[in-house]
């Protein structure tokens, strides 16, 4: 999808809805013909003027077998422009590359709250839009060489949800991802099911709402 227009966006995610809906009330044969996921509007490191990497970014000869998804613990902005979205990547970078210290951002691929996606680890798009190659990440302990991270900007605890806008662009890059790399819905993931921590807050109850609804634009 090219473009960055947000109502533009709006009406291809409910048109992938209906025909999401329709492919599932088809005949077997058919619905695998019709299921497809919805190329979603990704800014890459080059659009939100990403620093270059510190190291080299390595990418592993082999496509990841699940998701982990994330929550980047920041403000819950009321703001859903797309310079919004690019702050946030940039903090995001910021503070993996500085205080943390690592090569580059850690996530693969981050989605503001305002329903914007952006590459976070370089050549991240790239092999997504391949289907092929995992770029090591720094996301998960023990599962960066077999996992995609994406992070959604916010903080979901003490009751806090994502927004409605969020959300639907999760839903639809993990469906992208999942059909791109071949990773059934079934394995989609919250950063505690591997660690002691938090994260992703209430996104982890939500788990299996964001399987079910991957699985529908999947047919």
């Amino acid at each position: 999808m090219t473009g960055h227009d947000p109502l533009r966006r709006r009406l291809l995610l409910a048109g992938a809805a209906g025909l999401a809906a329709a492919a599932a009330a088809l005949p077997g044969t058919a619905r695998a013909a019709t299921a497809a996921a919805v190329e979603p509007d990704i800014d890459g490191t080059g659009v939100w003027g990403a620093r270059p990497p510190s190291g080299r970014v390595t990418v592993l000869d082999r496509r990841p077998s699940r998701i982990v998804v994330h929550h980047t613990a920041g403000g819950n902005t009321s703001d859903p422009s797309r310079a919004q979205a690019h702050a946030h990547a940039h903090w995001v970078q910021d503070l993996h590359m500085d205080d943390n210290g690592w090569i580059d951002t850690g996530y693969h691929f981050l989605v503001s709250r305002g329903g914007w996606i952006t590459e976070g680890r370089h050549g991240s798009l790239r092999a997504l839009s391949a289907g092929n190659g995992l770029v090591l990440g720094a996301h998960t302990a023990g599962q960066n060489e077999q996992a995609l991270g994406i992070a959604c900007e916010g903080s979901y605890h003490a009751g806090a949800v994502p927004p409605q806008a969020q959300w639907e662009v999760l839903v639809v890059l993990c469906a992208y991802a999942c059909e791109r790399y071949g990773v059934r819905p079934t394995q989609l993931w919250g950063h505690k099911d591997f660690g002691d921590t938090l994260c992703p807050g209430v996104l982890h109850d939500m788990l299996p709402r964001l399987r079910g609804e991957v699985a529908a634009r999947l047919g």
